[in-house]
């Protein structure tokens, strides 16, 4: 490899030589810092034995540490300005593949089509929550997901409380945890906030067992609309029952109509959905 984009100098130079502008739809920040790069493509915890899916190569900066980890790497890249360098990167680097295509559009399940691969990578704020339910809604599943998102999703993500939908929504299918801050100054250009990497173990099942995962979701936001509000009004104004129809249900499974949807665990979110939606 003639040049590492973990490099700040060479790297502009290569965006300049293939005439790469940035932009801020694509949320193009490059990382521009060899420990925290090899850190984090060791977090993803790929071996020979692993495929990974990298989700927006951009430059290659992780792509290259990714590659001398895995079996292989399939580096997805939407913008085809970008393409470019990220093929001249990997030219010398056999098990890369690059994919000049959409993420949100890419058929993950007939590239892996027995699911188990690593999805990895440096993930703009706009495509998180898309992301998120491309990954993981649908079986076959990947095995583990190492991203790098912005702070505040991560804190969100890896909560001990249900803190937000978000939250619920990736440890149905995920036991997620924060591994590290990695700050601002780590890329060029220079992002207005910190960045962290979360690692998620897929779990073999979803941990609620509901039927319809799609009208649980649903229901879970609904409910977290009125977060402020207590679940025993917010239901009862839902379904229409009132208040005292809605508490009763509510004690039914075990959960008290004057908590709040943040207070609730996915047990007690599985309990209430199976109360509200029969």
């Amino acid at each position: 490899m003639s040049v590492d984009p973990a490099d700040r100098g060479p790297l502009f130079d290569l965006l300049h030589r293939h005439h790469v502008t940035l932009k801020h739809r694509f949320g193009q920040n490059f990382l521009v810092d060899h420990v925290l790069r090899d850190l984090i493509a060791d977090a993803a915890g790929a071996t020979y034995e692993d495929v990974v899916l990298e989700v927006g190569a951009g430059a290659g900066t992780l792509t290259v540490a990714l590659a001398k980890r895995a079996g292989r790497v399939v580096a997805v890249e939407l913008d085809r300005e970008m393409v470019p360098v990220l093929r001249e990167v990997t030219r010398d680097l056999p098990n890369v593949e690059v994919v000049e295509a959409d993420i949100l559009r890419f058929d993950a399940h007939a590239a892996f089509p027995q699911g188990g691969e690593i999805a990895a990578g440096n993930i703009p704020y706009n495509l998180t929550g898309a992301l998120i339910r491309k990954l993981l809604d649908e079986a076959p599943r990947p095995k583990r997901l190492s991203l790098v998102v912005q702070k505040e999703v991560a804190e969100r993500w890896t909560s001990e409380s249900m803190a937000s939908v978000a939250t619920v929504a990736v440890q149905v299918f995920a036991i997620p945890r924060y591994v590290m801050t990695i700050p601002a100054s780590a890329f060029e250009p220079t992002p207005q906030v910190d960045s962290a990497l979360v690692v998620m173990e897929v779990r073999p099942e979803p941990a609620v067992n509901v039927g319809d995962l799609d009208a649980f979701l649903r229901f879970v936001e609904a409910v977290f609309q009125q977060r402020r509000k207590q679940l025993g009004g917010t239901l009862g104004r839902m379904y229409g029952l009132g208040s005292t129809e809605a508490g009763a249900r509510l004690r039914e499974a075990g959960v008290s109509p004057e908590r709040r949807p943040q207070t609730v665990t996915l047990g007690e979110w599985e309990g209430i959905y199976r109360q509200f939606a029969r």
